[in-house]
């Protein structure tokens, strides 16, 4: 059962065959078939999952190979979102990390495209295939007995309302306020999840770059700025706890749930949020009902394990001490001492001996390997060496997957 010793986040880097293949689908506007996308995404899916599995990975993954970004095509399917393309940057949170790093300040628009509530939210299973489709593709080549250890990568639901300003994720002919706009993305999701429970999923990881926000000084200092803001910025994390609590109340106690708390790994290995977890740690680790929790902790940015300290008995925690963004290989001992430390905080706030700490406690990478398609700076000999890396100090310190 998840978490396993050794893990990994999720997106792996896309072979080039699959790249130019969506490539081609962009540019000459061919459609999925004529571009043969089909053949060459399951192809690659069996080549990445046998990566893991060669590699000693239990909760494999499809690497993300479906999607071009990590958040994937979830939001654009359910029913009344409204996608917006270089959308107003007055609509937005302009000290969010991701706005800030993404807004080019001469043009004010937000590139891309972002999506809003445009009316009321609610799930079609005849829309919402793309998860269900990417899980089934890595069923193919996972022995149905294993079915349970695979794990799938999901949007925190907060994605799409936390870049933008007060009342600004949704139109007033959708919503009148937070609360109830929250009370129908739950119903979305929970209905998302039960879909992919029936399709034999059993462990889902939430990737949420939002909460690891709350850590930041400029985003808080943000935040107080703002005058349009109704609450103050904890309000808006409780929020966020709650809606993620209603998200998952309706799963089977078989169903596995873990949360990434991301700080941003975008092309070319930037990252957009510093800041320690000691100012979330209690209330996120307390109230969050989520089983696992994985933490990037490869730099200073992330500040130290005190925090450790707030961890339920009842959790786990994934410490993400391997870096995805540099292609030098840790230093083994170090990382494992690391380990130990982690497990003497956790030790520490539980009543527990280390050993009894190291249970709960398991290793990975910090972030995916491209959550992204492309830019990012290692190959995919550096991923093996770092997921090598990951399996060989998980058993020297567990003897176990």
């Amino acid at each position: 059962m998840a978490p396993f010793r050794a893990e990994h986040m999720g997106s792996l880097l896309r072979p080039q065959e699959l790249l130019d293949v969506r490539e081609a689908i962009r540019e000459k506007g061919l459609s999925e078939e004529q571009a043969g996308l089909p053949a060459v995404e399951e192809k690659a899916v069996g080549h990445v999952v046998k990566l893991q599995q060669d590699l000693g990975f239990k909760a494999v993954t499809s690497g993300e190979y479906n999607r071009t970004r990590f958040w994937g095509l979830m939001w654009d399917e359910f029913e009344g979102t409204l996608r917006l393309q270089d959308a107003e940057a007055s609509m937005f949170r302009l000290y969010h990390p991701d706005v800030v790093s993404l807004i080019e300040q001469d043009r004010k628009v937000m590139p891309g495209d972002s999506v809003i509530a445009g009316s009321k939210l609610s799930h079609n299973p005849a829309k919402s295939v793309s998860n269900l489709h990417e899980l089934r593709l890595v069923q193919k080549f996972v022995p149905e007995s294993e079915w349970g250890n695979i794990k799938l990568t999901m949007i925190t639901p907060a994605w799409f309302h936390m870049r933008y300003k007060q009342g600004r994720a949704y139109t007033k002919e959708a919503y009148a306020n937070d609360a109830e706009y929250f009370d129908d993305v739950a119903k979305v999701y929970q209905a998302e999840l039960d879909v992919l429970y029936k399709a034999g999923l059993r462990n889902v990881q939430f990737d949420d770059p939002g909460l690891a926000y709350f850590c930041s000084d400029k985003f808080r200092q943000g935040w107080e700025e703002d005058k349009d803001n109704i609450g103050t910025v904890d309000d808006l994390l409780d929020a966020y706890i709650k809606l993620y609590n209603d998200s998952i109340s309706k799963l089977p106690a078989d169903f596995h749930t873990g949360v990434h708390l991301c700080r941003g790994n975008f092309i070319g290995g930037r990252h957009f949020a510093e800041g320690a977890y000691d100012i979330i740690a209690q209330k996120l680790f307390t109230d969050l009902k989520v089983n696992t929790f994985y933490l990037e902790y490869d730099t200073e940015r992330a500040g130290g394990f005190e925090p450790l300290k707030f961890l339920p008995k009842d959790r786990n925690v994934v410490i993400g001490a391997i870096s995805t963004k540099l292609r030098d290989l840790e230093d083994k001992e170090e990382i494992k001492q690391r380990i130990y430390k982690a497990a003497d905080f956790v030790a520490e706030g539980s009543g527990q001996t280390r050993e009894e700490a190291l249970k709960r406690i398991a290793l990975s990478p910090q972030c995916g390997f491209s959550t992204h398609e492309t830019g990012y700076p290692l190959s995919e000999e550096d991923e093996k060496k770092k997921l090598a890396l990951v399996r060989q100090i998980a058993d020297e310190i567990w003897g176990e997957a």
